[in-house]
């Protein structure tokens, strides 16, 4: 361009625009990238020591003047020492409750079929030597068979297969917290009509339970969704681990209270009972959750700038108009190692959550339902002890420079391996109490499990998680499916000699399970995971004063003097003034720029 075009401000500034968007790549190529370095003013160095972050918002800007009269603008720390009692633990107890209800109900019909099988004395009229009487006779209430039974038990669990992809998809479109909320609200209302149900028959309590396990299919993907607006990355284990003990208390709380609420109000009672507590949960969910921090009503405003500064973002994250990168998702190893995990763990829980009283009646033949439940409990009261200390655990290695993935893999693979070496164990005991205690420690050792695969769905892809909980969920569903149904066929076959052949096919699915991890899984954020970048256009020219100590850093793409061009990473650090014309008004010399 001829210097004498260039002494008109205005063609400079054009001049600049057009070289950055129409230049010739060689040109493009010049683009030097620098940086404007902070200056400290030394009258002001005490006030300097605050934390700055530039891409907090300007409404949360403090004003205060410097002593020679101008405006300074103080940031708040980007750093939340409110971790006692702040909101994301709060919504994470909240939904730690939510899953102690969900699997609270889901123990109801375990422990409650103990009772509806049991013989009751029934009286009936009889015709004895042609006089009629009453006969008192021994008959259960229910005479079904174990087939049966696990067709009943299982019910749940092919609605529940159904809606996780559904689900995960709905909880990163829409408020996941809403999701989660509205489908445990539906999960309870239908937990009160079970014993209506099953009175009309088998048939019409499978249904229900099919329509239950709709509705709570979309829990867990909904809860990965809350998590991808809501943790903080060095605290997506704890938060997670939190949320999800909730399974196993609400296994610890539901196995003993059904079985103590069965024998002293009927076998009715269990579910009636989580219906009503489920309902009043709903309620307390709907008041202090929101969508994400930005959205709720009293979070302070420290920790909402350390939650969406940590995260990256400060809106929902949403699925963009791209869509769902199917096709990347299910080509990724990664994904793969998380479903396989899934299954596997899938397999061995739904076995002993259903069948375990079972087997404990079994081995116990002198003990009556409520020493039933409570044995049965034990188990899943120390896994979930063990899954809140390994979220603290491992997010402690990772604050400790221990990469993601080495961490994932430790934990998954140590639980997983050292439930897989107890199950076995127990296949060779050949039965008995003493089963039982291996058992339990098989049980406890899986929780270190929760903290590997279970959030390796916020690793790989936070956009998504909810849709990969929601697809290895399904997948491990079927697991969940099948072990309670292999638990009946087994056990009719071969009577108590079929645990055993159990425990064997649990042991064996563990020890793949830990192959498979131990080579695919990752902790790293997958290429996939985030949608295209789109082209930055936001164009402005700034006069350059030499002698300006501005204290933000920008970065400069353009160094022609006096003018630069530059990419600001906040729309708002400079507000332009409405265009005016450049010919009665003057130039981009006599434009101001408000800060």
């Amino acid at each position: 361009m001829p210097p004498a075009l260039l002494r008109d401000s205005t063609i400079r500034g054009n001049w600049a625009i057009f070289s950055r968007f129409l230049g010739k790549p060689e040109e493009k190529e010049n683009l030097v990238s620098k940086k404007k370095k902070k200056k400290k003013n030394q009258d002001t160095a005490q006030d300097d020591s605050e934390p700055r972050d530039r891409n907090l918002r300007n409404d949360l800007l403090q004003d205060e003047e410097d002593g020679g009269g101008r405006k300074r603008q103080w940031r708040c720390p980007n750093t939340c020492t409110c971790c006692s009692g702040s909101m994301r633990y709060v919504i994470s107890v909240m939904a730690s409750l939510g899953f102690v209800i969900s699997f609270g109900m889901r123990c109801n019909l375990g422990v409650s079929i103990i009772k509806m099988l049991e013989n009751t004395t029934k009286a009936e009229e009889a015709d004895v030597n042609g006089t009629s009487s009453l006969v008192f006779i021994s008959v259960p209430e229910f005479d079904w068979q174990p087939e049966t039974v696990g067709v009943v038990s299982s019910a749940f669990l092919w609605g529940y297969l159904c809606t996780q992809v559904p689900g995960g998809y709905l909880a990163a479109r829409y408020p996941a917290n809403r999701v989660f909320g509205v489908a445990l609200f539906t999960t309870c209302i239908l937990n009160l009509f079970l014993p209506v149900c099953a009175r009309v028959g088998w048939g019409a309590l499978a249904a229900v339970r099919v329509f239950q396990g709709l509705a709570e299919g979309m829990t867990y993907p909904a809860a990965h969704g809350i998590w991808s607006n809501w943790a903080p990355p060095l605290e997506r284990t704890r938060l997670s681990t939190i949320t999800f003990a909730g399974t196993y208390f609400g296994a610890v709380t539901g196995m003993p209270l059904s079985g103590l609420l069965a024998d002293l109000l009927g076998w009715e009672s269990p579910f009636y009972f989580y219906g009503a507590i489920g309902l009043l949960w709903s309620c307390g969910w709907y008041v202090l959750s929101s969508p994400s921090p930005a959205r709720h009503i009293s979070i302070s405003r420290q920790e909402q700038l350390y939650i969406e500064e940590s995260i990256g973002n400060k809106g929902e994250n949403k699925i963009m108009e791209g869509g769902v990168p199917w096709r990347a998702m299910l080509t990724s190893m990664p994904v793969y190692a998380i479903i396989v995990a899934n299954f596997c763990r899938s397999w061995t829980f739904y076995l002993l959550l259903t069948s375990q009283p079972i087997y404990m009646q079994q081995s116990y033949v002198n003990y009556d339902t409520t020493r039933i439940g409570y044995l049965s409990a034990i188990p899943h009261f120390l896994m979930g002890l063990v899954v809140v200390l390994g979220g603290q655990l491992a997010d402690t290695l990772r604050s400790r420079g221990w990469s993601t993935t080495v961490v994932r893999k430790l934990f998954n693979c140590g639980g997983f391996l050292s439930e897989g070496i107890f199950l076995l164990i127990a296949a060779a005991c050949n039965g008995g109490p003493g089963v039982v205690a291996i058992l339990t420690v098989a049980i406890t050792v899986a929780g270190l499990a929760i903290s590997g695969y279970s959030v390796n769905h916020l690793d790989v892809a936070p956009r998504y998680a909810s849709i990969l909980m929601g697809l290895s969920n399904c997948i491990g569903t079927v697991g969940g499916m099948l072990s309670p149904l292999t638990v009946g066929w087994l056990t009719a076959a071969y009577g108590y000699r079929g645990w055993d052949y159990v425990f064997l096919i649990a042991g064996l699915v563990h020890i793949n399970g830990v192959i498979f991890y131990f080579f695919f899984g990752s902790g790293e954020k997958q290429p996939w995971a985030d949608p295209e970048p789109e082209e930055e256009t936001d164009v402005v020219i700034y006069t350059r004063d030499p002698e300006d100590e501005d204290e933000d850093e920008v970065e400069f793409l353009w160094d022609y003097e006096p003018y630069e061009f530059l990419r600001l990473t906040r729309r708002d650090n400079f507000v332009q003034l409405p265009p005016t014309d450049a010919y009665l008004y003057g130039g981009v010399d006599h434009r101001d720029f408000e800060y």
